[in-house]
């Protein structure tokens, strides 16, 4: 494939298409948010069943984690994900944007979520197959920085098609978005040969990884076929992820759902006024996401630190950031201040995925899609968790102080996942490594 060969070398075109992939997922999770949210209040839909179709998508997706890293294990990464990318594309396209059709919106965003969910696991199983250990930080964060960079385009361009163009365009464009990443997919995308990575055993990566094919000997398909389960759940390494990757979430879901109404209601401030600047925080990601794979990488190839000591250096720097960050909003009173602090704290985050996002890759290369679907799984229940425990403190605040004005209201709020930080930050400290510990 001259693509692969004389222009682009085949493993940084499967990193290029990986990062447009978990752009387009989140601005289809954007863009559903912002065209429902204005067909609903449009139909005068109540709160509580706006809140049920926003949060269905996150119930099938927290379901197919795990299912999604066995089955790219078994069938393989880059069939699953063309699979996954298809299903829920199609969906977007053929669903009606009613918001009187609760049964079909509920079905569609099951669906949806479901399809998602096989995305990420098996992002990772490809990315295991294809990149070698010394350049996984930089292609597992510009892969998942696709992530922040979809939100942000979409924040800022899809109110704009909404208004124009009416919400089921959203829909739409969406299906068009994933149809094209879909063609994309299925003409570069492809299995390392061996060829390429004669030394794939060796050193953690390529065919080594590939599903187990039915002409081979029996005695190989058994060792390479049976996953380690028992070992996986009892893991502390794999814990050490979960736990971070339950963190991260739970800060980011906060901070995507409330912090337009802290802006709203505990601020007084529009966010139309706002303009662009409450992009910052999104871009900010992008940004230190990226930053943090290259200084990974590069401590790792100049052997500056060790594998563990590079993962342990960011994860913590990043999440320690991000705590005292977290812990500061509510203590600013102006938008620009609370901009500044919520750029830092996901800024840092994002920093820290360099350290524990890529340690799947690190202590289980062959099952690194099955390690993504089981922190995955922590990360979003951690959304589902903090969204609605939010919901419930803020509640318990109005009913005390009459409004959500007062600074007190806020400051549980973002203490809990300032405070999360910190505490898996020692976790992650005390039981990570960045050795291989799964054959």
């Amino acid at each position: 494939m001259r693509m692969g060969t004389a222009i682009i070398p085949t493993r940084y075109l499967i990193v290029i298409l990986t990062f447009f992939c978990t752009s387009v997922c989140y601005i289809e999770r954007v863009g559903f948010s912002i065209a429902y949210t204005v067909a609903a209040d449009a139909e005068g839909v109540s709160q509580s069943s706006k809140g049920t179709i926003l949060s269905t998508f996150y119930y099938g997706y927290a379901l197919s984690q795990v299912p999604g890293g066995w089955a790219a294990q078994k069938i393989g990464g880059r069939r699953v994900l063309l699979f996954s990318f298809i299903l829920w594309s199609l969906t977007c396209a053929l669903v009606p944007l009613d918001p009187n059709r609760v049964l079909t919106l509920i079905i569609a965003r099951l669906l949806v979520g479901v399809s998602q969910g096989f995305i990420f696991p098996s992002i990772h199983t490809v990315l295991a197959q294809w990149v070698p250990p010394h350049e996984r930080s930089r292609s597992v964060s510009l892969t998942t920085s696709g992530m922040y960079l979809g939100a942000a385009l979409g924040m800022l361009l899809l109110p704009s098609l909404v208004k124009f163009k009416g919400p089921q365009s959203v829909f739409l464009a969406e299906a068009a978005l994933g149809g094209m990443w879909s063609l994309l997919w299925f003409k570069f995308a492809s299995d390392p040969p061996r060829s390429q990575h004669p030394k794939a055993t060796a050193s953690g990566f390529g065919e080594s990884l590939l599903p187990v094919k039915d002409g081979q000997s029996q005695k190989t398909k058994t060792d390479k076929s049976q996953i380690p389960w028992r070992r996986i759940f009892l893991s502390l390494p794999v814990w050490a992820i979960v736990a971070n990757n339950f963190t991260f979430h739970y800060a980011l879901y906060v901070l995507m759902n409330w912090l337009p109404t802290y802006f709203e209601l505990g601020l007084g401030s529009s966010l139309q006024e706002m303009g662009s600047s409450k992009m910052m925080p999104y871009l900010n990601m992008f940004l230190f996401s990226n930053i943090g794979g290259v200084l990974a990488d590069h401590m790792i190839t100049k052997r500056i630190m060790s594998v563990t000591k590079t993962r342990k250096t960011l994860n913590t720097i990043g999440f320690l950031v991000s705590s005292f960050a977290l812990i500061a909003i509510p203590h600013f009173r102006t938008p620009d201040g609370v901009v500044l602090c919520s750029s830092l704290a996901l800024g840092f985050l994002a920093l820290g995925r360099a350290g524990f996002a890529v340690n799947h890759m690190d202590i289980a290369p062959r099952y690194a899609g099955i390690v993504m679907g089981v922190s995955n799984t922590a990360g979003t229940l951690a959304g589902i968790i903090g969204v609605g425990l939010t919901g419930q403190l803020l509640e318990a605040s109005k009913a005390t102080d009459s409004d959500l004005s007062s600074p007190d209201s806020w400051r549980t709020v973002f203490f809990i996942p300032g405070f999360l930080c910190i505490l898996s930050s020692v976790v992650f400290l005390l039981f990570s490594t960045g050795e291989r510990i799964f054959d």
